[in-house]
């Protein structure tokens, strides 16, 4: 392997952890969005330092090419992040949906009570 390839991988992995981590310790990202990050962070670290262990592990699952298991790795990862920022954006969508019906019937029962409030000022400017 290319030196210089075997560092940039090195360095692409580690950075990729770094900043990672980092977002985790300014609360920019939440440990449950930051698992599969984490995971393919260490994945390609372990695979820049151990290069031989991508080659054995595709000759493991019968990968002719090692480089497609890493494509196939990394497309299933991005593909579980989707799915559980799918799963969490329904959730939200009908937390919000159902706050938003919650403030309309306030809201409804709001102007109900200023409504009868005001009648009720109104009978009693009209009475002497």
């Amino acid at each position: 392997m290319n030196p210089t390839a075997y560092a940039l991988g090195i360095f692409s992995a580690a950075l990729t952890l770094y900043i990672v981590i980092e977002m985790l310790r300014r609360s920019q990202l939440r440990e449950r969005h930051a698992m599969w990050w984490l995971l393919a962070g260490i994945l390609a670290l372990i695979i820049g330092i151990f290069p031989q262990t991508l080659v054995w592990v595709s000759a493991a699952v019968g990968i002719g090419v090692p480089t497609n298991l890493v494509f196939f790795v990394s497309i299933a990862v991005l593909f579980l992040v989707c799915l559980q920022h799918s799963a969490e954006l329904t959730v939200l969508e009908s937390k919000t949906r159902r706050l938003a019906e919650e403030s309309a019937l306030l809201d409804f029962r709001l102007r109900e009570i200023e409504l009868s409030l005001a009648l009720l000022d109104n009978d009693k400017d009209e009475k002497p």
